[in-house]
């Protein structure tokens, strides 16, 4: 980690910054490969995952866009929200044995289906 805050301090030119705190940058020197597109990365804050990138920097890290995109929102957006599988926060059912549940209750307003009961009024010959 420490190799790598180094190399982006050297290296690295600071683009900007996201509303969870991760920070992008782009390479500053090209001298010995003046006509390769420069390299862009993103140091995290906080965990790595993927899914923590909005799109408007996600479009600009994989050179979709030259700049990045301003974000708008429209009356019918929601908040951008990161992937929480895997992770502390991620949503489990009522039941769920990590949640402390006890197992399925069943409803009673159904009965369950046995192949080996005749449950119709259809004779089998």
């Amino acid at each position: 980690m420490i190799v790598l805050k180094l190399l982006t301090w050297i290296k690295g030119r600071y683009i900007g910054q996201d509303q969870f705190g991760n920070r992008y940058y782009r390479e500053r020197f090209l001298f010995m490969k003046p006509s390769r597109r420069p390299k862009r990365w993103v140091m995290y804050s906080g965990e790595p995952e993927a899914s923590k990138i909005p799109p408007e920097w996600f479009s600009w890290l994989h050179y979709i866009s030259e700049e990045p995109l301003v974000p708008t929102s429209y009356p019918w957006q929601k908040p951008y929200t990161p992937n929480a599988t895997g992770t502390k926060e991620a949503y489990l059912p009522v039941f769920h044995h990590a949640r402390g549940g006890r197992p399925f209750e069943r409803a009673r307003h159904f009965e369950v289906w046995r192949p080996q009961e005749e449950t119709s009024n259809i004779k089998r010959k």
